[in-house]
């Protein structure tokens, strides 16, 4: 948790999703991946912002994945449907053909981002 109750592992992440704002948009919670290829993910109250570090010449795209565009959210799971579901701290947001996997420290992060972006895809 931190500046103006946004829920974020990196400043420097914040700042870069605070940037990019349109205006009325508003910060839901920017947290750091793990794993290869992906930076961060963003969640605004408009869309899901991921940053991609996997192309080559270490360049950085920003994708930016209005709400209504996701077609799905899936939480990624090695667990049984006995074990705990949001154990894996992994989620993949589906948008048409392409799949977006981010990999969280935590599972409470996997938990929030599903959570957020399910709501706001069936509104």
């Amino acid at each position: 948790m931190g500046r103006g109750g946004v829920p974020h592992d990196r400043s420097g992440q914040l700042k870069q999703i605070e940037s990019g704002l349109l205006p009325g948009e508003q910060i839901i919670a920017v947290y750091d991946a793990v794993g290869a290829g992906t930076g961060f993910i963003g969640l605004t109250n408009r869309r899901v912002i991921v940053q991609d570090t996997s192309f080559v010449g270490k360049r950085v795209a920003i994708t930016s994945i209005p709400y209504a565009k996701i077609s799905s959210v899936s939480v990624v799971s090695n667990k049984s449907w006995a074990g705990s579901f949001f154990s894996s701290g992994a989620i993949a947001i589906h948008v048409g053909t392409q799949l977006y996997e981010v990999e969280f420290r935590g599972e409470e992060k996997t938990h929030h981002v599903h959570n957020v972006i399910t709501d706001l895809i069936t509104r």
